[in-house]
């Protein structure tokens, strides 16, 4: 069976590509170069992904939606750009996953995942440090790389926020976090981390 990959590879509107890294539109209030989808109709819970078909649908949502199914593969067939951003999504929510302990509060995980988020030194593709340079190119020249680090950025904070919410999420009332969630902490996709 094969992992499951984006649906945003059949996009007929190709997105501005930094390297081979497309820089979607998100659903985000995180200050970036990223075009800004609508928000989420008031009342609507945080911790849930509107509906593929909605306008405000990202690729987060989707990273979210197939992070788990996706983390039991050790191999995945890139099938288009957008697949880089979900792989690049994935293994980012699992180094966040790794930051969270059962025992911490929900203030205890913002303050560790949201560090990590924030965190500008982090490696890109094309840097000798990022883990999967085979399958990504690196961006042409300086203005890009950063431009690629900001969008990069944005993702990481809106991930961090919405990874959060659904690893605390307020119905279950405990203020611990999700089992459901912290189970997959020693899994790593493809066998490689950030």
């Amino acid at each position: 069976m094969p992992a499951y990959n984006s649906m945003f590879n059949g996009d007929p509107n190709v997105p501005r590509l930094v390297g081979n890294v497309p820089l979607l539109p998100l659903r985000t209030k995180t200050r970036g170069p990223a075009y800004a989808l609508p928000p989420l109709p008031a009342g609507a819970p945080a911790a849930e992904s509107p509906d593929p078909d909605a306008e405000s649908y990202d690729i987060l949502d989707e990273v979210l939606a197939l992070f788990r199914a996706n983390t039991l593969f050790r191999n995945f067939e890139i099938q288009g750009h957008a697949d880089r951003l979900l792989v690049y999504g994935i293994l980012f929510v699992s180094e966040c996953l790794a930051k969270i302990r059962p025992a911490h509060s929900l203030r205890d995980a913002t303050k560790e995942v949201l560090n990590t988020a924030l965190d500008l030194n982090f490696a890109i593709p094309g840097d000798p440090a990022f883990p999967l340079n085979q399958i990504y190119e690196p961006p042409r020249d300086r203005q890009d790389a950063e431009l690629l680090r900001q969008y990069l950025s944005q993702v990481r904070q809106e991930l961090a926020t919405r990874l959060l919410a659904r690893v605390y999420d307020e119905e279950g009332g405990d203020g611990k976090p999700s089992k459901w969630w912290l189970s997959f902490t020693k899994r790593k996709f493809m066998g490689k981390s950030l």
